[in-house]
């Protein structure tokens, strides 16, 4: 009884290391206007000494010197508004505390799991998710990790009491890790295993696709003898009503990546594409957009310029390329804003670097009413006194998701002010 005393103990112990006190707000009710800021529309420009009125969780007019009326008014002369940044690419909520096994659900066993949702393990109360979206990240695309395919990502907004109310309703995205080698052995034998390994491996995935395809097609035609939950899972892939987000960087991997969504038909979009600079008409013709999480990498190669990995989201944007940034991380996600902005330093534009961490970000996910601030749009917004994509400056000191205003309290402001007491 002893034992099972210390550990249900040790349980409730650990749940409550993993969750955050801030409360979630509540439901719009009142109109709010906000007034005189530099809004940062992302469609239409930045506007200065503009207001913006949010009502019932939406934004439903953006000009100079709208009527107040019932609204609550919030002057913001001397401040910016934006519209929520949504990070892509990141486990947050699958993990608490990387060197705690408990505490992590970041991947499930195998290599084939395209029906495992991401938003089962996600974890609303992580200590991680206030100190995230205090940098003005309001959403996150979560993404089981792993090799081959590894299930399915969702989007959720950073302020909610559980995955239900904090999902946001988008299509399907499935994800594929692409079989592919780290680093190749010096040794010609290990290297020839490796080689076969990795061939046994893509085979496996070109099987998994076809199998997945044919089963697609007896479903469609009513003719299944039996079910398969991991083909079922699939299915959606091949109607156009799902999205294959597939991870790979190498120019070889990324064009195997496209030889497949041609053969089925698919509009592929490449999560890490570090290569994807020198492919940019396969990229066109297949429909495909990138997401680019490399911007504080090192070069991949010896003999690339250093600072390449700054570059390569305006080449994608000269090329034409769909693209936004991703993060591939938990609480560091919260830099999303500071690696747009790093971007700006060679060769992206202000407004360009802001698209790829809202607008851009959102239309890749299928969520079409956020990452804007316009009529119809969701009352997502962050008002700072500063630029956003200055970590130094940036000062985040409001943010409303939906309309309702969000606790932007976190650990971290508590120890600051802990230790300034002291």
């Amino acid at each position: 009884m002893m034992r099972l005393l210390s550990l249900l103990s040790g349980l409730v112990l650990m749940t409550l290391a993993q969750a955050h006190d801030m409360v979630p707000g509540a439901p719009q009710t009142q109109s709010i206007l906000l007034k005189n800021a530099l809004v940062h529309t992302v469609i239409n420009g930045s506007q200065a000494n503009t207001d913006v009125l949010l009502e019932q969780g939406k934004i439903t007019a953006v000009g100079p010197n709208l009527p107040a009326g019932d609204a609550q008014v919030i002057d913001l002369t001397g401040k910016q508004v934006y519209p929520g940044l949504i990070a892509l690419n990141t486990f947050l909520g699958l993990t608490e505390i990387s060197m705690v096994r408990s505490t992590v659900d970041t991947a499930e066993v195998g290599t084939l799991n395209p029906e495992v949702k991401a938003a089962v393990a996600f974890n609303p109360d992580s200590e991680l998710i206030p100190t995230v979206r205090s940098n003005g990240i309001s959403h996150v695309q979560v993404v089981p990790q792993g090799n081959g395919l590894t299930g399915q990502s969702t989007l959720v907004n950073l302020d909610s009491w559980t995955i239900v109310d904090g999902e946001v309703n988008t299509p399907t995205a499935i994800h594929l890790h692409w079989p592919t080698v780290s680093h190749w052995s010096g040794d010609k034998q290990k290297r020839a295993k490796q080689q076969e390994q990795l061939t046994k491996d893509i085979a496996a995935v070109r099987k998994a696709f076809e199998d997945a395809w044919r089963y697609s097609l007896a479903l469609k035609a009513g003719t299944l003898t039996s079910s398969d939950i991991r083909w079922q899972a699939m299915a959606p892939l091949f109607t156009g009503e799902a999205r294959l987000f597939a991870h790979a960087d190498s120019q070889a991997d990324i064009e195997q990546v496209l030889d497949l969504a041609r053969q089925y038909q698919l509009k592929p979009v490449i999560v890490g594409g570090y290569d994807a600079w020198r492919i940019p008409e396969m990229l066109s013709e297949a429909g495909a957009a990138v997401i680019y999480p490399h911007v504080f990498s090192l070069p991949r190669r010896s003999d690339e310029p250093i600072d390449l990995p700054f570059r390569i989201p305006a080449m994608l944007k000269h090329a034409g390329i769909p693209f936004a940034f991703g993060f591939k991380a938990d609480w560091d996600a919260r830099n999303l804003p500071f690696a747009a902005g790093q971007s700006v330093g060679y060769g992206l534009t202000q407004a360009q670097a802001i698209d790829a961490i809202t607008l851009s970000a959102a239309q890749i996910m299928g969520a079409e009413h956020l990452g804007a601030i316009a009529p119809g749009y969701s009352a997502t917004v962050v008002i700072s006194s500063g630029d956003i994509l200055d970590p130094l400056s940036a000062n985040i000191e409001a943010m409303y998701i939906d309309g309702r205003q969000v606790d932007l309290n976190n650990r971290h402001r508590q120890l600051y002010q802990k230790y300034l007491k002291r």
